[in-house]
C-alpha cells in the first residue's frame, strides 16, 4: 500500500462545518486518480476481502463506484450501486445516509433476500453511510459476507462499530494539526 500511503500523506485538508476532511483521488476524484494507485487498492481489497460465495458487490454512490467496478472486473462478481436518486422500482429500499458533514436519502435496488454480498466503500469516517447501508441490507435479508472500506479516518464517532458491524480497511489515518497521519498502514482485519 505504498502508493496509497504516500498519496494520503500528500492529501490537502479542508474544513467542512468543523469537520477536517482530506481531499484524495479515492474519496473525491481529485487530484487525478493514477491507475497504479487504483490497481494497488483493488489488489489489496481482493487479498483482504472474503470473496468466496459472494453473489454481488454493493457500493454506495458515488465514490465507491470506481473501486467496486475495478473489483468486479477482476473477480467477475456483479455490481449494484446504491444511488442517491429514487427510481420507484418494485422492492426499492430507502435509507437515510448521515456523514460527518451531510445528510441524504439513498436507494437500494435489485438486492434480494438471501443474496450474499460484499459491501465496498471508499472511506469509513463517521460510519453513517456504512451503518445505514448494512442495516438496510439486513432488513432486506441479504447476507453480508464481508465489508471493506479503503481508508478509515479514526478519532471520532464510528456508527458502524457502535452498531456491531465489522469493517475491514486497507489503511487507517487521522487528521492532526491539518495533516494526514498514518495510524495503521495495514488497516483493520
Amino acid at each position: 500500500m505504498d502508493q496509497l500511503k504516500q498519496s494520503l500523506l500528500e492529501a490537502p485538508i479542508i474544513e467542512k462545518n468543523g469537520y477536517h476532511y482530506f481531499v484524495h483521488p479515492i474519496s473525491d476524484g481529485l487530484p487525478k486518480l493514477e491507475p497504479g494507485l487504483l490497481r494497488e487498492i483493488v489488489i489489496g481489497i481482493i487479498r483482504k476481502a472474503e470473496l468466496e460465495n459472494v453473489d454481488r458487490i454493493v457500493t454506495p454512490a458515488a465514490m465507491g463506484i470506481h473501486i467496486s467496478t475495478a473489483v468486479s472486473l477482476m473477480t467477475d462478481i456483479p455490481l449494484t450501486v446504491i444511488r442517491k436518486r429514487e427510481y420507484g422500482l418494485e422492492d426499492e429500499v430507502s435509507i437515510s445516509q448521515q456523514t460527518g458533514y451531510s445528510e441524504n436519502e439513498m436507494y437500494i435496488n435489485d438486492v434480494r433476500e438471501g443474496e450474499r454480498v460484499l459491501v465496498l466503500d471508499d472511506v469509513l469516517s463517521t460510519g453513517g453511510t456504512l451503518a445505514a447501508v448494512l442495516a438496510a441490507l439486513d432488513d432486506i435479508g441479504a447476507e453480508v459476507i464481508d465489508t471493506v472500506a479503503v481508508i478509515k479516518k479514526v478519532g471520532g464517532e464510528n456508527k458502524v462499530d457502535d452498531a456491531g458491524y465489522d469493517v475491514k480497511t486497507l489503511i487507517n489515518v487521522d487528521v492532526v494539526d491539518g495533516e494526514v497521519v498514518i495510524v495503521d498502514e495495514h488497516g483493520d482485519h
